[in-house]
């Protein structure tokens, strides 16, 4: 990879996220049966896995319907 694109690809902005108790302690739970070592990148990962997916489905198609609506009548 050339210098331009590892500067693009360099992670300088900062998002901090809080969880209560018991959220923390699935996290932690859930890293050490899994031996997730470094939490930051797992959390990244999953959160842009998610990111990815949904622009996926919300992606426009070639042949988009609406989807049917049994409260709203067609005329």
């Amino acid at each position: 990879m050339d210098q331009n694109n590892n500067e693009k690809l360099r992670r300088t902005h900062r998002t901090s996220i809080l969880f209560n108790q018991r959220e923390q302690e699935a996290i932690n739970l859930y890293c050490d049966k899994y031996k997730i070592r470094n939490k930051s990148k797992f959390m990244r990962e999953v959160i842009m896995t998610e990111i990815l997916k949904k622009f996926d489905e919300d992606y426009p198609t070639l042949f988009e319907f609406e989807k049917p609506n049994l409260f709203v009548s067609g005329q």
